[in-house]
C-alpha cells in the first residue's frame, strides 16, 4: 500500500469497522471508504469466536474495498476489553557516568526496567508511559534528555492486559488474510480523534462508551495520565430494556435509539409505544416514563463508575484539575440527555466529541459520528506510522548514498519505538511461529 493511506480496523462488541483514510495536502484526513459489519464473536470487548469475528472483518473489509475501490493489506488494530487494567509506578535507574548527559539509551534503560514489574499470570504490559521524571531528586521535569545527573527516576502510566486476548486479535486480523500493521490501545485512538491539544493541555477525559465496554482516557499538560476499561456498555441498556419490558432485542435497541432518554423526568406519563408482539400475539405497550427508568438506572451504574476511575486519578487535586471537563464520544453517546446527567453526577463540563478532529472539512455526515471515534483514531495511528517509516527509510537511504559502498550501513538514529510497535512485533512473531 502507498506511503500516504492507512486503514484502521476497530473490532468492536456491536460492530466492526473498517476505514480507509489518506492524508491530503493541507495535512488533513480523508476518508475513501468505510466498511461496517455486525460483530458477531466478540464479547464486552473480547474475541470469544475467532471464525464469526474472521467473517464479520472480512465484510468489513470487502465493504470499505468496494467504496474506495482499492485493496487492504495492512491494518492499524485497536485492542480494548474488560482485560486493561493500568496502575501507577515509579522506578529509577543510576547512571554510571553522571558527567556525560542523559540521552535515549538512558530512557531506554529506565524503561525496561518497569517491564520487569511482576504481573499476574497471563498479563503482559501493554504500554509504559512516562508522566515526568526527577534528575538527582529535582522534581517535575518533563524532558530529560540533555540533562546532567546521576539519578534518573520517573513515573510511569503502566497499561497492563492479557497477551491470549490480544493474540486472539492478531489470529482473526490475519486468517482474514490481512498484515497487522499496528495495535493500538483503543481509548488513545478515540482520543486523537477527538480531543483538541487546548484540551489534553488543559486537563480532559474522554469517555468513550461503546457497545461492551465504556474506556476511558484522562490527559492533563498534553500526557495521558490515566487509562480504565469498564465492562459494560451500551448493550448492557439494550438487555436490560429487553428485559424490562419482556421484548426481543431488536425491538428493545430501536426502542433506545429512537425514544430512549437518560433523563426520566423529560417524557410525560401518558406517552406510549405500542410495539408488534410476537406472531398473534397482542402489541405490548410500553410509556417512555418507563422506558427512560430503566435506561435511567443503567446509565447512571456506568457513569458512577467511570467517575470513580476520575477521582482514582485525583482530578480533585488542584495540579491535576481537569479544567476541559469530560468530553463523550462512541456510539452511546448519543443517548438524548446524557450530557446533561453526566454534568449532574460528575459536576464537571461536559460536549460530545465528534471525530472531526483531524479530518477534511468536507467530510461526509456519517463518517464524522461519535460512532465512529474510534476508527477515525485508528486510521490517524497507521498514517502516522507510515510517515515514521517513511522518514526511517529515506535516513537509511541518505546513509546509504553518503556511504556508496554497501558494507558500512550504519543504521540511522531512529526515534525511540512505542511499546506498542513492540507489542505488535511480538504478536506477528507469535503468530508466524505458531502452529
Amino acid at each position: 500500500m502507498e506511503h500516504n493511506l492507512a486503514v484502521g480496523l476497530d473490532i468492536g462488541t456491536t460492530k466492526i469497522v473498517a476505514m480507509i483514510g489518506r492524508k491530503n495536502e493541507y495535512g488533513k484526513v480523508e476518508i475513501l471508504g468505510i466498511g461496517k459489519s455486525k460483530s458477531l464473536g466478540v464479547h464486552r470487548g473480547v474475541v470469544n469466536n475467532i471464525t464469526q469475528t474472521i467473517q464479520s472483518i472480512q465484510q468489513a473489509v470487502q465493504e470499505a474495498e468496494a467504496a474506495a475501490d482499492l485493496k487492504i493489506e495492512d491494518v492499524t488494530v485497536g485492542i480494548a476489553g474488560q482485560h486493561i487494567r493500568s496502575l501507577q509506578h515509579s522506578d529509577y535507574i543510576t547512571r554510571p557516568n553522571s558527567e556525560n548527559v542523559i540521552d535515549e539509551d538512558d530512557i531506554d534503560r529506565l524503561i525496561n526496567q518497569v517491564h520487569k514489574l511482576v504481573m499476574l499470570p497471563g498479563e503482559e504490559i501493554i504500554h509504559v508511559l512516562p508522566q515526568e521524571y526527577k534528575v538527582d531528586g529535582q522534581a517535575e521535569i518533563k524532558e530529560p534528555i540533555g540533562m546532567y545527573g546521576g539519578r534518573l527516576e520517573a513515573n510511569f502510566h503502566v497499561v497492563v492486559g492479557q497477551v491470549s486476548s490480544i493474540r486472539n486479535i492478531g489470529r482473526c486480523v490475519q486468517s482474514a488474510g490481512l498484515n497487522l500493521d499496528g495495535i493500538t490501545l483503543e481509548p488513545l485512538a478515540s482520543a486523537n480523534a477527538v480531543l483538541s491539544q487546548e484540551e489534553k493541555e488543559a486537563g480532559v477525559a474522554l469517555i468513550d462508551i461503546g457497545g461492551g465496554t465504556t474506556d476511558l482516557a484522562i490527559f492533563r499538560d498534553g500526557i495521558i495520565r490515566h487509562t480504565a476499561v469498564i465492562p459494560f456498555g451500551g448493550n448492557v441498556i439494550t438487555e436490560d430494556i429487553k428485559e424490562g419490558c419482556s421484548i426481543i432485542e431488536k425491538q428493545a435497541e430501536l426502542l433506545k435509539i429512537k425514544f430512549g432518554s437518560a433523563w426520566p423526568g423529560e417524557n410525560k406519563d401518558n406517552e406510549i409505544v405500542s410495539i408488534p408482539g410476537l406472531r398473534g400475539r397482542e402489541p405490548k405497550e410500553i410509556t417512555l416514563k418507563n422506558l427512560s427508568k430503566i435506561i435511567h438506572a443503567r446509565v447512571v451504574e456506568i457513569v458512577e463508575q467511570v467517575y470513580v476511575e476520575i477521582k482514582n486519578y485525583g482530578h480533585e487535586e488542584q495540579k491535576k484539575k481537569l479544567i476541559a471537563g469530560i468530553v463523550l464520544t462512541g456510539g452511546g453517546s448519543q443517548l438524548k440527555h446524557l450530557k446533561q446527567l453526566v454534568e449532574y453526577i460528575t459536576g464537571m463540563d461536559t460536549r460530545i466529541g465528534y471525530p472531526n478532529e483531524h479530518l477534511a472539512g468536507d467530510s461526509d455526515e456519517d463518517i464524522t459520528s461519535p460512532l465512529y471515534a474510534t476508527a477515525v483514531g485508528l486510521v490517524l495511528d497507521g498514517l502516522k506510522r507510515q510517515e515514521r517509516k517513511k522518514i526511517e527509510e529515506e535516513e537509511v537511504e541518505d546513509v546509504a548514498e553518503e556511504n556508496q559502498t554497501e558494507e558500512i550501513r550504519e543504521e540511522p538514529k531512529k526515534e525511540r519505538r512505542s511499546f506498542l510497535d513492540k507489542l505488535t512485533e511480538r504478536v506477528k512473531d507469535f503468530l508466524d511461529n505458531a502452529e
